[in-house]
């Protein structure tokens, strides 16, 4: 194995991309949080909250594609390593509208047992969550506005744990 001459671990010596080796790695519980928000008119808040959009529950559907996403992560992002996810759950919070907006906030908590962590697997969850909640509301709300995407924890593995200030 190459050692990296710079913290981006997936680069080689020679600066070429390529995925990194965790054949070595001990396979620990490692555990991913990730949060992201969107923001958008209180009717369309009304709407998500009332279950009457045209396209069904947003909230259900939306739970389901980021649980497919999370499942997909090395398929979206070249030099991720496929997991064995054991835990996927993303919850919503709905805010009160906050002046001319209402929101959506999206938290999902990712899961395994391996060489390798999950913070992408949790990320990918909560955008493709929100993206999801966007392409069902789109028609009444072409201005949402997807926000603070951003991991908030993470715990297992060699580096130990992160903690979101």
């Amino acid at each position: 194995m190459t050692t990296p001459t710079s913290p981006l671990t997936h680069f080689d010596a020679q600066g070429q991309a390529h995925m990194v080796d965790v054949a070595a790695k001990a396979a620990t519980h490692r555990i991913a949080i990730a949060q992201g928000r969107i923001a958008m008119l209180p009717a369309t808040l009304a709407l998500i909250m009332s279950g009457t959009a045209k396209k069904g529950d947003v909230l259900g559907i939306a739970r389901i594609a980021g649980i497919m996403a999370a499942k997909k992560t090395s398929d979206l992002i070249p030099l991720c390593h496929p997991l064995a996810l054991t835990r996927v759950a993303l919850a919503f919070v709905t805010s009160p509208v906050e002046g001319e907006t209402g929101s959506v906030t999206c938290t999902a908590t990712v899961e395994t047992v391996g060489p390798t962590g999950v913070e992408m697997e949790a990320l990918t969850a909560v955008t493709v969550a929100l993206l999801t909640i966007y392409d069902m509301c789109k028609a009444a709300d072409r201005g949402m506005t997807i926000t603070d995407v951003k991991l908030l924890e993470k715990h297992g593995g060699k580096s130990g744990s992160f903690v979101s200030a």
